[in-house]
């Protein structure tokens, strides 16, 4: 059995999220996703709307999800890796290559690192957008 593992926001989930998960899910036969907590978000990026008990929730939810963590850290390591007995690590291809370095260091080095296409049109801060947009209409 392969188990498959990502690491995300997850904030304001949407279907974006679902293709990202059930294109993850096709890589392996068990997938695991770790929610990062709204202090780790924070440091990188800007606050979550929603908190990560209900990112989690909405994570729960989807049909192509084995196992939700919550706590991710943001660097997926070794020692997280064997803790979670998890075979494969995958991300969306729209990561920058810093990042992705910073990230996914220990998964790139053992060669258990993919990414999958991330679906354009669709992500958080342009639903944010969306909904600043009707505010001011």
């Amino acid at each position: 059995m392969t188990v498959v593992y990502v690491d995300m926001v997850a904030d304001l989930f949407h279907y974006g999220h679902v293709n990202f998960l059930r294109a993850a899910r096709e890589q392996g036969d068990y997938l695991k996703v770790g929610i990062h907590s709204d202090e780790v978000v924070q440091g990188y990026k800007r606050s979550p709307i929603l908190s990560m008990e209900e990112r989690m929730g909405a994570v729960e939810g989807c049909r192509y999800v084995d196992e939700v963590i919550g706590n991710a850290p943001l660097s997926v390591t070794l020692e997280w890796l064997r803790q979670h007995k998890i075979d494969l690590v995958v991300h969306g291809d729209d990561f920058n290559e810093e990042l992705k370095e910073l990230c996914y260091k220990a998964p790139i080095e053992m060669g258990i690192f993919r990414t999958v296409s991330y679906t354009p049109g669709i992500s958080t801060s342009e639903i944010i957008a969306r909904c600043k947009a009707v505010e001011t209409d």
